[in-house]
């Protein structure tokens, strides 16, 4: 993947646009990851990815980061400003209470990414990777 340089002012950056950032970003991984494993068929490539990127799968993924205290003062800073950013949409597939526990988990990808903490933001990822959560919250 291309070599990003860190923004200057990621850390005001709006958490709305981090969200936005960490949505692509962990978008991106997800599918590398299924490619990887040998899933090429679009339909089940789709299906696969749901369990990783729906809001749902992002909101328990966060719950998991959270309860076992692997998030650091400024992650959960961040996790805060992104689960209380007003997005002005209403989701049509969960309640809001899931779509704001899902935004701050993107706003956090967004956030080590554009700060350029990319090790990090992979030690994350591969987490959620390991945690193997699916949509009825199994794992």
């Amino acid at each position: 993947m291309q070599n990003f340089e860190p923004l200057k002012e990621a850390k005001q950056v709006n958490s709305l646009a981090l969200a936005y950032m960490g949505d692509a970003v962990y978008e991106v991984h997800i599918r590398h990851f299924l490619l990887q494993l040998g899933k090429v068929k679009p339909n089940r490539l789709h299906r696969e990815a749901t369990k990783y990127v729906s809001a749902k799968a992002q909101a328990r993924i966060l719950k998991k980061l959270t309860d076992d205290e692997l998030l650091s003062e400024e992650e959960l800073a961040v996790v805060r400003r992104g689960r209380n950013a007003k997005s002005g949409t209403i989701p049509k597939n969960t309640d809001m209470q899931t779509y704001r526990h899902s935004t701050a988990f993107e706003a956090l990808i967004g956030y080590l990414f554009l700060t350029g903490e990319i090790e990090r933001m992979n030690e994350i990822i591969t987490y959620c990777l390991d945690q193997k959560i699916d949509e009825k919250g199994g794992q």
